[in-house]
């Protein structure tokens, strides 16, 4: 009995490998699909300009899922609009703006802020134009458009210091790389064109300025 005891022990200490890592692997997944669609059905009502059908509920019927999946993933309908705007940042190439920040060359960095701007405006303009005119008329989506705003100021804040140039220059780079400036460059000279359009006039405006 002595010498059986150890091996049963020993069997009986085993335990099955865990399948919660599998599960959990799974639930995010799931998760992040829903999330996906989510977003993918925000994005096509503003499209087709059904931003007033932009609810909870309406988000939870087109995407097939609860309406408490979407509070849950979301919270607020300001935090989906936050997520919905990362979306465009990241198709819109805007993580290269933490490059620019890192500039040291403040000629360079100035010139790369008005490019890097002009193509995320120009990645999905028409959609651009209808979010800023949705912001006139929808506290919600004006509050996050202001938050988002606040950050090009502060941005284009950093630019001018580097530059050497007075305070007062701030508000001038950012109207100049604003997106109502370069939506009506663009009606005019066409997307590819307005980009240039907008650093010649940085250039002239702020740059040439400055020496």
């Amino acid at each position: 009995m002595n010498c059986v005891t150890p091996r049963i022990e020993r069997t009986a200490g085993k335990t099955a490998p865990s399948k919660r890592p599998y599960q959990l692997g799974k639930r995010l997944e799931q998760s992040e699909r829903k999330r996906t669609a989510i977003l993918v059905a925000a994005r096509k009502q503003l499209a087709s300009k059904g931003f007033l059908q932009l609810t909870m509920d309406g988000l939870a019927q087109q995407s097939r899922v609860t309406r408490q999946t979407v509070h849950n993933l979301f919270g607020t309908k300001a935090e989906l609009l936050e997520a919905l705007f990362d979306q465009l940042a990241r198709a819109g190439g805007m993580k290269e703006m933490r490059n620019v920040m890192q500039e040291r060359d403040p000629r360079r960095m100035l010139a790369a802020f008005a490019e890097v701007l002009s193509a995320f405006w120009s990645n999905d303009r028409l959609l651009l134009r209808r979010i800023h005119g949705i912001a006139a008329i929808d506290p919600e989506f004006a509050t996050v458009l202001a938050a988002r705003n606040q950050r090009r100021w502060m941005a284009a804040t950093r630019v001018i210091e580097r530059m050497g140039l007075k305070e007062s220059e701030v508000a001038k780079l950012y109207a100049l790389t604003s997106f109502e400036f370069f939506d009506v460059l663009a009606e005019v000279n066409g997307e590819k064109s307005a980009g240039e359009v907008v650093k010649e006039i940085v250039h002239r405006e702020l740059e040439a300025g400055g020496d």
